[in-house]
C-alpha cells in the first residue's frame, strides 16, 4: 500500500512556514505498514490543487490531505477533492447543527461562510473533530486507471492545525486503516557515522545493502555525519526486524569503528553514555564555537551526571581568567594554536575538577583575525583533550562558512572523545 500526503496552503510555499503535519502522518502510516511514497505541497489554487489530487489518485492507494477545510474563500480542499473524483458536495445537517451549537456555546453569531464546513463529499463519512470546527472526511471510493480499470482508493481529508490533525488521525483514521489494511509490520534501523564522506560510505556499503531488495535503504548526509536508514515491511514484526538487523549487522562489520551509533542515538548521547559507564566527568573551554558544544551536551536529558560545564573563553582575557592560560603564551603563539588549545584543555580540567577537559579554539571567519593569529587561515581549528596524564591536540582545517566551521568543530570534538574512550 502506497500513500501520498498533500499539504494544502500557500503559506507553506513561503520561507516562513513548514509542513510538519506530514511528519506525524508518515509516522502513523508507517506504524500500520504503509509506505509514504510521495509528499506534495500545493497552494490555495483551485486548478493546481485539483490537478495534484488527480495525480495522487493515479499513483497512490491512500491519499491524505491536510488543511484547506476552513470557512474562508481560499479553503478549497473539499471542492477540489469532489472535482477530482467527479462527485458532488452535499450539506450535512448534523455537521451544520454541530457548528451552530459550537458558536452558540461561545455566544457568537456564526458567520454565513462557516456553513461551507458542513459540505460533505458524496459518499464520504464525517470524521468528528473534537479540537476544532472543521470535521475531517473519509472516502472509500474507486478511481479509473489508464486502461479503464477502476482501483480502490482511500481519500482522507484532515484539518490543518497540528493539534486537530493529530488527534483526529489517531482517533478516527488509525482504527479504520488498521481494520482494512492487510497485516503488515514495519521495522527500522539507523546507523550513524561521523566525519566520513558519503561517497566512501556508499562505495563500501552499497555492495552489501543492494543484495537486500526487500529492504529500503536511504543514505543521508548532513550536519557532519552520515546516516544509513534501513526499512523493511513484512507480515510479522519478527520477520521485518530480522531482515533489517541482518543488513545492519553486515554494514556494522564493514564499517566497524566508523559507526558511532547502531540504534539512531546522536553522537552527544553516545559520548555521554560512554563517560557515564566509565564514571568520568567532562568540562569544556570553548572559543570559536561559542558554547555550541555545551548546548549539544546539555540538550541530552540527565547530562549533568557527567557534564560539569565549562566556559566560553572567547577573548584572551577570558582564556586567562577561566582556564589559566598565560598571557605571554597567548601573545607569543596566538589564541589559535596547539599550545593554547593544550593549555585551555588542561586549565579547564583543573578549574572544574573534571576527569576530562576539552578545548576548542579556531578561526571561524568570515573576516581574518588580527594580532598573533593574523597570518592563519579561516577554518583553522585546534581541539585539545586532557585527562590529567596526557593531552591530545588535533589540528584541523575545516572548509566552509562560519556556521559550518563551528558545527564541524563540535563534531570533531565529540568524535575525539568517543575514540579516546574505546
Amino acid at each position: 500500500m502506497l500513500a501520498e500526503i498533500i499539504a494544502v496552503g500557500s503559506e507553506m510555499l513561503t520561507p516562513h512556514r513548514q509542513d510538519t503535519n506530514s511528519l506525524n502522518l508518515t509516522a502513523g502510516l508507517n506504524d500500520l505498514g504503509v509506505t509514504v511514497a510521495f509528499k506534495t505541497i500545493v497552494g490555495d489554487n483551485r486548478e493546481h490543487l485539483t490537478d495534484a489530487i488527480r495525480i495522487a489518485l493515479h499513483r497512490a492507494d491512500i491519499v491524505l490531505l491536510s488543511g484547506g477545510l476552513g470557512p474562508t474563500e481560499d479553503d478549497l480542499t473539499r471542492e477540489c477533492v469532489a472535482a477530482a473524483l467527479g462527485l458532488k458536495l452535499q450539506p450535512d445537517a448534523v455537521v451544520l447543527a454541530s457548528l451552530q451549537a459550537r458558536f452558540k456555546a461561545r455566544k457568537i453569531a456564526m458567520p454565513p461562510n462557516n456553513r461551507k464546513q458542513a459540505d460533505v463529499i458524496e459518499g464520504a463519512q464525517v470524521l468528528p473533530n473534537r479540537n476544532g470546527s472543521a470535521p475531517g472526511q473519509w472516502l472509500d471510493t474507486t478511481f479509473p486507471g489508464a486502461l479503464g480499470q477502476h482501483f480502490r482508493k482511500l481519500v482522507i481529508l484532515l484539518p490543518g492545525p497540528p493539534k486537530e490533525l493529530t488527534a483526529l488521525f489517531d482517533d478516527e483514521c488509525r482504527p479504520r486503516l488498521a481494520a482494512i489494511l492487510p497485516p503488515r509490520h514495519l521495522a527500522r534501523r539507523t546507523l550513524r557515522m561521523a566525519l566520513i564522506p558519503e561517497s566512501t560510505v556508499d562505495a563500501r556499503c552499497a555492495p552489501i545493502y543492494q543484495k537486500f531488495t526487500d529492504v529500503e535503504t536511504t543514505i543521508l548526509a548532513g550536519s557532519a555525519e552520515i546516516q544509513l536508514h534501513f526499512l523493511c515491511t513484512k507480515e510479522t514484526l519478527v520477520e521485518a526486524e530480522a531482515r533489517v538487523n541482518e543488513v545492519a549487522e553486515l554494514v556494522e562489520h564493514e564499517m566497524a569503528d566508523e559507526i558511532f551509533s547502531a540504534n539512531g542515538d546522536s553522537l552527544e548521547e553516545v559520548v555521554l553514555l560512554m563517560l557515564d559507564m566509565r564514571n568520568l566527568t567532562l568540562s569544556v573551554a570553548e572559543s570559536c564555537t561559542g558554547g555550541w558544544l555545551g548546548k549539544r551536551l546539555t540538550g541530552v536529558p540527565n547530562s549533568s551526571r557527567v557534564f560539569l560545564g565549562g566556559a566560553i573563553c572567547y577573548s584572551n582575557a577570558a582564556k586567562q581568567e577561566f582556564a589559566g592560560v598565560l598571557s605571554d603564551l597567548l601573545e607569543r603563539e596566538g589564541a589559535v594554536s596547539e599550545k593554547v588549545a593544550r593549555a585551555l584543555a588542561e586549565g579547564i580540567r583543573r578549574r572544574t575538577g573534571a576527569s576530562l577537559g576539552l578545548s576548542i579554539t579556531g578561526i571561524a571567519g568570515p573576516s581574518a583575525p588580527t594580532g598573533p593569529d593574523a597570518d592563519k587561515p579561516i577554518g583553522l581549528v585546534y581541539i585539545g583533550l586532557a585527562d590529567g596524564e596526557d593531552t591530545q591536540v588535533r589540528k584541523l582545517q575545516i572548509p566552509g562558512d562560519r556556521d559550518r566551521v563551528r558545527l564541524w568543530a563540535t563534531q570533531h570534538a565529540l568524535e575525539m572523545i568517543r575514540l579516546s574512550l574505546q
